[in-house]
């Protein structure tokens, strides 16, 4: 091992044994020989115990690790720590400005195993309920994260789109009237995507690539003929079996002046970016039974938002006036049940509290409303965490899972059914608790739960916050099949949280969705009477 490889090896164990609260002088020894050795051009290789041992702030024990290190390139008590520690830990303890003992209050008190989980905690204003956390170390917290998470070239499809369509913007002020658009696997909306393509005319792509290599993101530029622009479009937005399946690349070169007269020359009824999988699209196509998908303008209301009455950052108020100025009819507050204490979750007198300033807000702001609604807890044996009494006080519940993560399949997919079972449940929330790029979720067998809330009457979620997007959009056409309405919430903290309904929009046309199978496209008198129907 190069010498800097063991000042690594050395100075992760130390920094592992403080998160674990161990020996603190032995802590401090480890770290010592770390830096001193990081800071060396020593090579290490053929040296002695006894010579290691001469070194300054090595001693007897250090120069035996380093030994091991260099036979086994590992220590026995380096794998032993390793292995009563989550493995993301390790990652979140080279975010920048987190050291040990605050990546163990993390661990501890919010449970956060992983960088992702960390990003959405930022997300979600937890971090400043821990002692020695404010707003500043929060936000300064969120910013290393993303800035590590670009290197990694993967990214989630919010963050892209908007970083390509600046992008295109810049390009369109400079180029007016230039052909641009985005590309692969972004123009199909995909939840996460590996680069930023982006499409653009032939007579400038040199110009245009050369501004894109100086950017601090992965752009990936191709070009096309302008008379061939949209024929290029489609094959590049294509996947493989999309492509193979309309038998595009046997068509005649003809100029086609958009997407739409791609198809048209297909012989097939248009088939929009986010559907190009490769999966039904194209016997729909060639049936023209593709449904009218769902646009974003049909949501008449959002449910699932929190406010400061649990871990959100803004007020009941401000966020119902925000989403009434939106054009929305009613607004849901789903603030977080007694059980989430790390999220301030709601005692029952504290939402007698609440229930009453709903109803002197819905005083003033009629006809627009807010329903009173709650996220409760779904409870390792599958139980909500309020008892009957509380739960009928509200007009909707959706019933999520926040903790104990670590199920098999069949554990998992009986807990959700039976929390769905309760008659108070109308939505399910973010079925798999997934976290895209960060936790897969744990695993569930998604045709009985969702058969579950079809025996029910239960809505199921399709979280819209960009991290989630979960129910993942393959199994809308089963939800459909099987008569379940798909609720695209955006589990909102903050008012701007409400413009991420339009990325579960996106995911929600790749499944085939269309309004009268989303449960908030229904006016304010049907989701009542939904609610009720029960």
């Amino acid at each position: 091992m190069l010498t800097e490889e063991i000042a690594d090896a050395i100075e992760l164990t130390a920094k592992l044994m403080e998160l674990h609260g161990e020996n603190q002088f032995k802590v401090k020894a480890l770290a010592a020989a770390a830096f001193r050795l990081s800071k060396t051009h020593m090579d290490l290789s053929g040296k002695t115990l006894e010579e290691l041992e001469a070194m300054e702030g090595v001693g007897k024990s250090i120069a035996g690790k380093i030994l091991e290190l260099q036979e086994t390139g590992t220590t026995k008590e380096l794998e032993t720590i390793k292995a009563k520690t989550p493995a993301g830990l390790i990652d979140v303890m080279d975010v920048k400005g987190l050291g040990p003992k605050k990546v163990a209050l993390l661990w501890k008190e919010l449970g956060i195993e992983s960088v992702g989980e960390l990003l959405y905690a930022c997300n979600e204003n937890r971090l400043i309920t821990i002692k020695g956390f404010g707003a500043k170390t929060q936000e300064e917290v969120k910013k290393n994260i993303e800035f590590k998470s670009q290197n990694q070239n993967k990214f989630h499809y919010a963050f892209a789109s908007q970083i390509g369509n600046n992008f295109i913007k810049a390009i369109s002020v400079k180029l007016p009237g230039i052909l641009i658009s985005f590309t692969g696997a972004l123009h199909r909306k995909c939840e996460v995507v590996d680069t930023i393509d982006i499409l653009v005319e032939e007579e400038h792509f040199e110009k245009i690539n050369d501004f894109a290599v100086k950017q601090p993101y992965p752009f990936v530029i191709h070009s096309s003929p302008a008379e061939n622009f949209y024929y290029n479009l489609v094959v590049g937005s294509s996947t493989d079996a999309h492509i193979q399946l309309t038998g595009m690349l046997d068509l005649p070169e003809q100029e086609q002046g958009s997407e739409e007269e791609v198809y048209d020359d297909l012989q097939l009824q248009y088939i929009e970016p986010e559907l190009r999988e490769g999966l039904t699209e194209v016997s729909l196509a060639e049936k023209n039974e593709i449904p009218k998908l769902i646009e974003f303008t049909d949501l008449r209301g959002s449910l699932h938002n929190h406010s400061t009455y649990s871990d959100g950052v803004s007020t009941l108020k401000e966020m119902a006036l925000e989403c009434k100025s939106l054009g929305y009819e009613y607004f849901g507050i789903c603030d977080h049940s007694q059980t989430a204490v790390y999220a301030g979750g709601l005692k029952p007198e504290t939402i007698l509290i609440q229930q009453k300033e709903i109803d002197k807000l819905n005083s003033e702001l009629g006809p627009f409303k807010i329903l009173k609604g709650i996220e409760s807890d779904i409870l390792g044996d599958g139980s909500l965490d309020y008892t009957e009494d509380i739960l009928k006080t509200f007009d909707f519940v959706v019933a999520s899972i926040h903790q104990g993560f670590k199920m098999d399949e069949e554990r998992a997919t009986n807990r959700l059914i039976k929390a769905i079972e309760n008659p108070y449940t109308k939505i399910l929330g973010h079925p798999t608790g997934r976290l895209l790029l960060a936790r897969p979720g744990y695993p569930i067998d998604h045709k009985k739960v969702i058969d579950a809330c079809a025996a029910n009457g239960v809505a199921i979620e399709l979280n819209a916050h960009p991290y989630r997007l979960d129910v993942d959009w393959r199994w809308i056409p089963y939800c459909i099949e099987k008569n379940v309405m798909v609720s695209i919430n955006p589990d909102a903290h903050a008012t701007a949280g409400f413009h991420d309904m339009y990325y579960g929009t996106c995911a929600a046309r790749k499944g085939m969705l269309t309004k009268e199978f989303c449960l908030n496209s229904l006016g304010l008198k049907e989701i009542e009477e939904w609610f009720k129907k029960k």
